[in-house]
């Protein structure tokens, strides 16, 4: 993937990564939680904040030119940070 912004600011919100994955447009929501902590990164995306960043990738689409030919997929990723070693990092494709 090729990363077109961080942090994409709008009135309703943020996305944390928009990138190219081939002809499609991924909207990407990055959770970080402490190994220690009760939940788990992936957990932190509700129906709420699902519904959010479906609308927070149209307002991009709008100002952007419209969808591309591959579509649009909303990815997540969850990041662990040990309290040893290096972070755990997974990616979840097509979450909303």
């Amino acid at each position: 993937m090729a990363v077109i912004a961080r942090n994409w600011r709008c009135r309703e919100g943020e996305i944390d990564i928009v990138a190219r994955d081939g002809d499609a447009l991924v909207i990407c929501e990055v959770k970080t939680r402490r190994a220690s902590s009760y939940e788990h990164p992936m957990a932190a995306v509700s129906r709420t904040k699902a519904r959010r960043l479906r609308r927070l990738a149209a307002h991009w689409l709008e100002r952007h030119g419209g969808p591309p030919s591959g579509g649009v997929r909303i990815d997540l990723v969850g990041v662990r940070l040990p309290d040893r070693g290096a972070p755990i990092v997974e990616h979840a494709r097509g979450v909303a």
